[in-house]
């Protein structure tokens, strides 16, 4: 298994949530072990994440091994990088493909449209979380209540996008690479594209290839570590 300092990257598949990967690793952890006729300790086994990805999404996954999980918060705070699918013309119930899809509008935005929304978007945002979010409300997940129901209110916050870039479009699919902040939700990022350009919008595809200094490329399918 290829770990360096506690730290092993995971490109998560889709489908799977971030808790299903970390589960897999303590697994093939305990099994290493098992091999060599050694008992893990509680420390041997402690396996976490820093930062979730949302089960229709895939990408990089940090994994902490052992005391590298303490430094959770370290990496939680650091800038990341996705690509991302919009489909316009409808919305979702949890801003992607996992809810209820409702067609909003069939009028067509022109590419130079896209290009000036995209263009306001950058810099210092106010953004307001998704409702189906691992977001605390009074000491509950957001999902949790919003799947029973519940009406949340989700204070805004400010985010920091560095940069929105066009990848493709053919319309209804959008296609943008971006740099953002921690804490930023690039469903709900979508959500507003998809208002600003009075067509609606929800997230079709997620991949996130940068956390910090780590990168996609160094990281290991789930059916290569062993």
């Amino acid at each position: 298994m290829k770990i360096e300092n506690d730290i092993l990257l995971v490109d998560k598949p889709e489908g799977w949530t971030s808790f299903d990967v970390v589960a897999k690793i303590r697994g093939k952890i305990r099994a290493n072990f098992q091999n060599r006729a050694i008992k893990p300790t509680k420390r041997q086994l402690r396996v976490g994440h820093a930062g979730t990805l949302d089960p229709f999404a895939t990408g990089l996954l940090i994994i902490l091994i052992g005391d590298a999980c303490k430094r959770a918060d370290e990496f939680l705070k650091l800038n990341k990088t996705y690509e991302f699918t919009a489909k316009l013309g409808a919305v979702s119930s949890t801003g992607d493909t996992e809810g209820e899809i409702s067609q909003v509008s069939d009028e067509i935005p022109t590419k130079d449209e896209v290009l000036n929304v995209l263009s306001k978007f950058l810099g210092e945002i106010s953004q307001v979380p998704p409702a189906f979010s691992a977001i605390k409300i009074n000491g509950q997940r957001a999902y949790k209540l919003a799947r029973e129901g519940k009406e949340i209110q989700i204070p805004s916050r400010q985010v920091f996008i560095s940069r929105l870039e066009l990848l493709e479009y053919n319309y209804p699919y959008l296609k943008c690479v971006c740099d953002v902040s921690s804490g930023t939700y690039i469903r709900a990022l979508v959500e507003d594209l998809g208002q600003a350009l009075k067509s609606g919008a929800y997230c079709l595809q997620l991949r996130r290839t940068r956390v910090g200094e780590f990168n996609i490329s160094d990281s290991l399918l789930i059916d290569k570590i062993v």
